[in-house]
């Protein structure tokens, strides 16, 4: 897709483009202020009609694209976007957690398109462990199976076997660090990217990655603190205001914490090379996890 893209995003402007992704799900590319993406083969394009439309609505929280209409290249369709300038990843202690914590506030307690699909958290994380399978077919892996029985032990909505308990809120979907800009780049307010996996759900997932990551030990104790004291102050409801957090979180942290290792064991099996540090302590997650 990458050739593709890239000769139409240079027929419609000046200049060389460059690419900020190419996966088989996305492909981006950025020229000047603008960026392309063309978005993941069999994307439902009324589902992508209605997340346009909502992040056209919520400009003080999502970013909105540049047109509300979509193109079709091929056999993907393609949107575009104002470019905005990305959290620095070589600075995690600067790590914008209270703006990214008020922005899923404001979002969690918006008033969401009746139309806006089922978020895809729950879709994801499934087709992570249906990739982690494809890939143990004749070839095992021994982090494997502990990952496999905590999929199992989760609930069938979070495997997205079954629909998510209500009531329905509107959610990001896939809420990391990378979904994060500022616009106008470089100084503006931080907006959330990425409409793809937004829609109605159970808000706590949108916090689970943060909170996979404190319970693995990957994220500091003091950021976490930070990003949750955030998201109560600013009236977030995934979560009780005082108390434990965890009885909200438990699923959707695991549940994350499944899909991270899933996807890490596949790519080592592609690479043929051993788990990482980071890799293997969220594989190690999956294993103190209860069983079903």
């Amino acid at each position: 897709m990458l050739p593709v893209l890239t000769a139409h995003v240079r027929a419609a402007g000046t200049g060389t483009p460059t690419t900020l992704a190419d996966r088989p799900d996305a492909t981006v590319l950025r020229l000047g202020d603008t960026v392309v993406k063309a978005h993941a083969p069999g994307t439902d394009p009324a589902h992508l009609a209605r997340r346009l439309e909502t992040a056209a609505k919520l400009p003080g929280v999502l970013l909105p694209p540049l047109t509300p209409t979509t193109e079709e290249l091929r056999d993907r369709l393609v949107t575009t976007w104002p470019y905005g300038a990305p959290v620095d990843p070589d600075a995690p202690a600067a790590a914008p957690w209270e703006a990214v914590a008020a922005l899923l506030a404001r979002l969690h307690r918006s008033t969401p398109h009746p139309a806006l699909p089922p978020m895809r958290g729950p879709a994801k994380a499934a087709r992570a462990v249906t990739r982690l399978r494809a890939a143990l077919a004749g070839r095992p892996h021994p982090a494997a199976r502990p990952v496999l029985a905590a999929w199992a032990a989760l609930p069938a909505w979070a495997r997205a076997e079954a629909p998510m308990p209500g009531p329905a809120v509107l959610c990001h979907g896939d809420l990391h660090l990378g979904q994060l800009v500022r616009h106008p780049a470089p100084d503006g307010p931080w907006r959330l990217i990425d409409v793809d996996d937004l829609g109605l759900g159970v808000p706590a997932w949108d916090l689970a990655r943060p909170a996979a990551w404190y319970a693995c030990g990957l994220l500091p104790p003091e950021q976490w603190t930070r990003f949750l004291t955030a998201y109560r102050e600013a009236g977030g409801p995934a979560v009780p205001v005082t108390g434990d957090p965890w009885p909200a979180l438990d699923i959707p942290a695991r549940a994350l914490t499944v899909q991270t290792a899933a996807l890490a064991i596949t790519k080592a099996l592609a690479a043929d090379r051993p788990l990482d540090e980071v890799e293997q302590s969220v594989a190690d997650a999956c294993a103190r996890m209860p069983a079903r």
